[in-house]
C-alpha cells in the first residue's frame, strides 16, 4: 500500500482532534477579541459560524487547485502508470505545508465583508480573526487528503432541527423545532456524521429575526452598489405604488 494508504486513520485521528481544538479552545478565543467590539453574543456567534463555512469552501477551492498542479507536475515522469494516482497523493501528503493558507485567509476575509448577514454594520475588522481563520483552513486543507475526505455540513437558518448532527447550545429553548441560527457546524464523512455542530433553537425568534435583519438592510446601503439618493428612490418607487396615486378616484 502506498503512504497516504497507511497514514490515512493517523492523519485523520490528528485532524479530528485539531478541529474538536478548534471548537473548544480556538473558537472561544475567537469570540473573547470580537467581544471587545461587539457587545451581542449573537452576532459574535454568527460571525466565528460564517467565517468556519468559509474557511471550509476556501481551503477546498484551494486543494483542488493544488491537486491539479500536482498532475500536471507528475504527468511527465509518470504518465501511464497503474501507481500514478498513489503517488499524486503521496506527494500531496509530503508537501501539505506547500498550501499557501495565508491567501485563504484572505479570501475569506473578503468574503465575510459582503456578507449580508454580518457586514451590516461594519463594527469590527474580521482581520483580528486571522489567526482562527488560518488554523480553520489548515485543518479543512488537510482534511481533503483524507481518503474519504472530510466535509461540513450545510446548515441554513430556519431549518428543522436534526439531533443527530447538533448539539442545542446552552441558552436554547429546548422545545423549539428550528435553528435560530449556528454556532458550530457538524463534520461529516459521506453522509455521516463524524462529530456533531453546535446550534441555537428558540420558539418564534427566527422569524423576528429574520424581519430584523431585513428592516437593517433595507436601511443599510450595500458596499458595493453607490451611495445615490436618486438611485434609492428610484427603486423604491418601482417596487410599490404610490400612496397618493392609489387614492385617487378612477374615472
Amino acid at each position: 500500500p502506498n503512504r497516504a494508504k497507511m497514514s490515512n486513520v493517523a492523519r485523520k485521528a490528528a485532524l479530528l482532534s485539531r478541529f474538536s481544538d478548534a471548537y473548544s479552545q480556538a473558537r472561544l478565543d475567537a469570540q473573547c477579541l470580537l467581544r471587545r467590539c461587539i457587545d451581542k453574543a449573537e452576532t459574535v456567534q454568527r460571525i466565528i459560524y460564517i467565517a468556519t463555512v468559509e474557511a471550509f469552501h476556501v481551503a477546498k477551492m484551494a486543494f483542488r487547485h493544488f491537486k491539479i498542479r500536482v498532475r500536471k507536475s507528475l504527468t511527465p515522469s509518470l504518465a501511464g502508470s497503474n501507481n500514478f494516482e498513489d503517488a499524486v497523493s503521496d506527494y500531496i501528503i509530503c508537501h501539505l505545508d506547500l498550501y499557501d493558507s495565508q491567501s485563504s485567509v484572505n479570501d475569506v476575509i473578503r468574503a465575510m465583508n459582503v456578507n449580508p448577514k454580518i457586514s451590516f454594520p461594519p463594527e469590527v475588522d474580521f482581520c483580528l480573526l486571522s489567526n482562527f481563520i488560518q488554523e480553520i483552513c489548515c485543518i479543512a486543507f488537510a482534511m481533503q487528503a483524507l481518503d474519504p475526505p472530510l466535509d461540513i455540513a450545510f446548515g441554513a437558518d430556519g431549518e428543522i432541527f436534526n439531533d443527530c448532527k447538533y448539539r442545542r447550545s446552552y441558552d436554547s429553548d429546548f422545545t423549539a423545532p428550528l435553528v435560530l441560527y449556528h454556532v458550530w457546524p457538524a463534520l461529516m464523512e459521506n453522509d455521516c456524521v463524524i462529530m456533531k455542530g453546535e446550534a441555537v433553537t428558540k420558539r418564534g425568534a427566527f422569524w423576528n429575526s429574520v424581519r430584523s435583519v431585513s428592516r437593517c438592510r433595507s436601511r443599510s446601503l450595500s458596499p458595493v452598489c453607490p451611495r445615490s439618493r436618486i438611485g434609492l428612490s428610484t427603486i423604491s418607487r418601482s417596487r410599490s405604488p404610490s400612496p397618493i396615486r392609489c387614492g385617487l378616484p378612477r374615472f
